[in-house]
Parts: structure tokens; C-alpha cells; sequence
């Protein structure tokens, strides 16, 4: 039986799920309520992506795109204006690249436009983080990738540096640290790799023992390639940890530590001299007998994998918008290149190969654009599903390589 007989097929009931997705505010269809707007911490229960490998589909997931009510459009709207206008008169993105640092002024101008506090509810600190949706934040944060390395500098702060606090931290937690990191004077920093594991959570090597008196842990290893890190003030940092099981066995368990730059036995190296995003900051981290109080770990003690997982799961979705307006921005450059070159008295952009190599660039920016807004749709919904693999998707692209090969010829392989 083809797909889309088993779809429409009257055995396949979706009524539930259509229950479900037909949420009714104030007697109006809306996709998500406005008490739902921030990031949620409920169970996950529906799982698209996964249940189509199992044979299974939730149509009411997918049909229809999941849309953003006209009241969050306008208030969306009012941030998009002034962050665009920003980023077209006030970064220059070339001199970014060479000088390998943001300018202040610039890391000025993102904070006063509260950019360092997206997603951080409206309630903390002074001036407040923007509580913006996830579908918001991915509309911004196509604007913010106009700049790559302030996209992967802002992206490191808030879609995985500070989103354990977000998801899994205390009430104290989020009013110690929020409002300083909504407002961008602190920054923030995920601290997981290491030089024998980076995808592989679960092998990391760096170690945290409790202290003697039991008031504190003494965190020790090295963390490497951190965004953020030669500058972050706070950190979120996953080390082993020694818990004993409901039979008495000690077994080393992974946790998730909040670590200020302030407690001491931090030291930073040198910044990586990367091919892009130069202005963006990387580098390896190294802790000697950190003290980490005990109110600083984040979520249980021995639970750091699945912190680990959630806010990787967050930092892969962040990418697909940021993708997407890159890739635009891409297509844009390449386009006015391929329309001002000739080769045999002919435009580029009247080959044939040429024009097809844009049908694939346009389809795949279309394509990234689609998922990332579905997946935050999915992420923005009440009981939010499990959406590790829609994010997975999310992050993978091919578009540069068409780029790069229709610039080749002026240098478009090498750095500028």
C-alpha cells in the first residue's frame, strides 16, 4: 500500500492528535497559548521523526504548517525592524573576519537590542530577557546570521550556554544568573567537549569530587573548541561524578555543573585561529580544583547526560534558522556575482548547469527554512514532542558547496 493511501486511509485515525493540535484560546484557534510561549519542561510524548522509522505517522504533527497567531507576528515584527536595521548599518562583517574579534561597540549594540536574552523569560533582571517563542527566536536569528560570527557567538550564549539553567536549573538558579546573562553582561559558555570525546557525552574525562565536608565539588579536566571561552563568566560544564546506586554500587555518572569564571583555577588558551566565523571565540578551557558549591549543579547529580542531550537537541535546532539566513544571504552574493561574470560573451547566469546549480541552492534554502520552522512550531506546541531528530535534520545543509564552486575562480575557496 503507497503512502498516501495509508494516510488517507479511513483505518488511520487521527481524530486524537487533531484533538490535540486544535488548541482553542479565548475562543480562538491559536498554534501555541501565550502561557506557553517560553521554553516548556514537560514530558515529551509525540515524536515524529522517530515514529516514521517505526512505520507510524502523526499527520496532524505536519498538515497544517504550524503558523504563529497575528498578535505574535505584529509583537514579532516590532524586534525584527531594529535588529535588521542594526545589522545593515552597524556590522561590518569583512573587518570582523580580518580583525578575528567582534568590535565592543558592536557587542554594545546587541545588548541593548536585549539579543543576549532571546529566550530568557520577560520576568528576570531589570531590563528583562525577551521571553521570545521559538519560533520568534528563529525569525532573529536568521537576521543575526547575516554575520556568522555573531551568530555562533550569540547561538553559544543562549541555545546551548545558558539553556540548562532554562530547562533544568532551580528557581535560584535562574534569578542568580538570568538577568546578568539576559542582558549580555555576563556571557555564557557550554563546556562539553573534550580531546578524547565530543559527540560521545558519555566518554568525557573530566572529573568533579565532592569535598570532604560535603559543602562542595573540585572540578578538574579540560574542556576544548568552547565557544565563548576565553571570555565566558559562566559556564556549563559536565564532568564525571561518583553516585551510589539504589544497591549500593558506586558507578561514575556524568553531571551538569553551573561554574563561574569567579571561583577560581579557570584558565583559558589561546584563541583558535580558525578558517571562519574569525570573530567568533575558541579556544580550550582547563580547571585545577574548581570549587563548585552544591547548589550549582544542574538538574540531579548523575542525571548530566540527559541535560547534555536536551540542550544539544536546542543548540542543533538554533542552527537551522541561522542556516537558512545565511544561505539566502549566499545566494544573494553568489547570484550577483553569476550575473556580472562572463565566460564566452555569455552571463553565468545563462548556463544551463549554472541555473541549475541555483534551482538546487534555492530548493535547499527552502527546504532548511521549512524544517527549521516546522521543528520550532513542534517545540513551541503544548506537551512538547520529542523533536532530537527533527533537530538532527535541522543542521544539515549542502548549500555552500554550489557557492563556493560557482566563486572558485575569484578566490572563493581561500579566505579573504
Amino acid at each position: 500500500m503507497s503512502l498516501n493511501r495509508i494516510i488517507n486511509s479511513k483505518s488511520f485515525d487521527i481524530g486524537k492528535s487533531l484533538l490535540a493540535f486544535n488548541l482553542r484560546y479565548n475562543g480562538k484557534f491559536v498554534p501555541h497559548p501565550p502561557q506557553y510561549r517560553c521554553f516548556r519542561t514537560q514530558a515529551r510524548s509525540l515524536a515524529y521523526a522517530k515514529d516514521l522509522f517505526l512505520g507510524q505517522i502523526n499527520k496532524a504533527e505536519v498538515f497544517p504548517y504550524p503558523e504563529i497567531g497575528n498578535e505574535e507576528l505584529e509583537e514579532l515584527n516590532q524586534f525584527v525592524a531594529p535588529v535588521e536595521k542594526f545589522f545593515n548599518e552597524n556590522v561590518d562583517s569583512k573587518k570582523i573576519d580580518e580583525d578575528a574579534k567582534i568590535p565592543s561597540e558592536t557587542l554594545d549594540g546587541l545588548k541593548e537590542l536585549g539579543l543576549f536574552g532571546m529566550q530568557v523569560p520577560e520576568e528576570y533582571g531589570k531590563l528583562g530577557g525577551l521571553g521570545l517563542s521559538n519560533t520568534m527566536y528563529a525569525r532573529l536569528g536568521e537576521i543575526t546570521a547575516l554575520d556568522g560570527s555573531i551568530a555562533v557567538t550569540l547561538a553559544a550564549h543562549q541555545a546551548i550556554g545558558l539553556k540548562g539553567i532554562l530547562i533544568a536549573g532551580t528557581d535560584a538558579q535562574k534569578e542568580k544568573y538570568l538577568p546578568k546573562l539576559a542582558s549580555g553582561e555576563h556571557v555564557a559558555a557550554f563546556c562539553l567537549t573534550e580531546p578524547g570525546s565530543g559527540s560521545d557525552a558519555a566518554s568525557v574525562t573530566t572529573r568533579a569530587t565532592l569535598s570532604e565536608d560535603g559543602t562542595h565539588y573540585l572540578l578538574n579536566g579540560s574542556k576544548m573548541w568552547i565557544s565563548n571561552g576565553c571570555f565566558a563568566d559562566i559556564m556549563t560544564v559536565f564532568a564525571k561524578t561518583e553516585v551510589v546506586d539504589q544497591e549500593g554500587v558506586k558507578k561514575d555518572k556524568m553531571t551538569a555543573f553551573l561554574v563561574e569564571r569567579a571561583f577560581g583555577g579557570i584558565t583559558s588558551g589561546l584563541a583558535e585561529d580558525k578558517m571562519g566565523i574569525r570573530g567568533s571565540n575558541t579556544c580550550e578551557v582547563v580547571y585545577d580544583n574548581v570549587p563548585v558549591p552544591l547548589e550549582n549543579v544542574i538538574g540531579e547529580v548523575g542525571g548530566g547526560f540527559k541535560v547534555a542531550m536536551n540542550i544539544l537537541n536546542s543548540g542543533r535546532f538554533s542552527m537551522g534558522s541561522s542556516g537558512a539566513g545565511m544561505m539566502k544571504k549566499l545566494i544573494e552574493m553568489t547570484a550577483e556575482y553569476a550575473t556580472t561574470r562572463k565566460q564566452f560573451n555569455k552571463k553565468l547566469s545563462e548556463f544551463g548547469m549554472i541555473q541549475e546549480k541555483f534551482a538546487l541552492m534555492a530548493t535547499n534554502a527552502f527546504v532548511m527554512e521549512s524544517m527549521a520552522y516546522l521543528t520550532a512550531g513542534m517545540m513551541d506546541r503544548p506537551g512538547v514532542p520529542d523533536c532530537s531528530l527533527e533537530a538532527a535534520i535541522v543542521k544539515r545543509t549542502i548549500q555552500m558547496d554550489y557557492s563556493i564552486s560557482l566563486c572558485s575562480p575569484q578566490g572563493g575557496e581561500t579566505r579573504p
